[in-house]
């Protein structure tokens, strides 16, 4: 596990690459967030839109203005490229060893992370840029025609557990809540296909309060590949985005009538799975 590219929180600098690193990027511009913009921070319910949120107050220290994005940004990439490169070295060790046919890696991380999207800055909020993680799968008994591709099932990091268990010939125990993966890449076409078919069709997400609700909210939604139902417990608020046409979940649907039966819908079954995680 890599500590960066995370924050620095106590440093005024935030973003701390090694020195070697601080002559990439210079020239670059880096593009900002379609949603990085004022209106889009006004547009989250009034428990976010203020400058007492812990998320709105890191983005004042990383994103405020044009030159900080630019340096925050160019920080957390070198950081980034760091990481790429530690990750080369293992890599190039397991083939100089002789094991990388022989080696199940799995690349993810565990949140995502708001680079100035909505005015925040930082993870904890059920929108896609906070809970959106990358998953890279390198299994050598994949079918190397399937090298590069992609895969849209809803996979989360309770399914990591089962994966590497199953590959190294061990059953998951009963308890763990994920799946294995391997069937969505591994076998025939007719094999995944059927797999995916019988994939989740939805994941429930809760975050808890921390240190009180003005700093930190709770939070919980559930999440399927069209929609996204909301819920902010302190505030017994809802929204409702259709992920599908707004992947940037700008239209909060929620008091919109034409979206009632919808609403209805994942608002039963977020109380149900809600209710299966307690």
């Amino acid at each position: 596990a890599f500590f960066a590219p995370h924050a620095d929180d106590p440093s005024p600098a935030q973003y701390l690459p090694q020195p070697n690193s601080m002559s990439l990027y210079v020239n670059d511009i880096i593009p900002v967030p379609a949603t990085a913009n004022e209106q889009a921070f006004r547009n989250l319910p009034p428990f976010l839109a203020n400058d007492k949120q812990e998320g709105r107050r890191r983005w004042s220290l990383r994103f405020s203005t044009d030159e900080a994005f630019q340096t925050s940004m160019k920080n957390y990439y070198r950081l980034i490229t760091e990481v790429d490169a530690a990750c080369g070295r293992i890599l190039d060790r397991l083939k100089a060893e002789g094991l990388a046919d022989n080696t199940l890696v799995l690349f993810t991380t565990d949140n995502g992370y708001f680079h100035a999207e909505k005015g925040l800055a930082d993870k904890w909020y059920p929108y896609e840029e906070s809970i959106r993680v990358p998953l890279v799968i390198v299994d050598p008994r994949m079918d190397k025609s399937l090298a590069g591709t992609t895969n849209n099932a809803q996979t989360l990091n309770v399914d990591l557990a089962p994966t590497i268990l199953r590959a190294a010939g061990a059953e998951p125990t009963q308890r763990m809540q994920g799946q294995d993966m391997s069937p969505l890449y591994l076998g025939t076409p007719t094999s995944r296909q059927a797999a995916a078919k019988s994939w989740r069709t939805d994941f429930f997400y809760e975050h808890s309060t921390i240190r009180d609700i003005s700093f930190i909210p709770s939070s919980q939604a559930l999440v399927t590949p069209e929609w996204k139902y909301l819920y902010w417990p302190d505030f017994q608020q809802e929204e409702l985005f259709h992920l599908t046409i707004d992947p940037r979940e700008e239209h909060d649907l929620a008091g919109d009538e034409k979206s009632l039966d919808t609403l209805r819908v994942l608002r039963e079954r977020f109380a149900k799975r809600r209710d299966q995680a307690r």
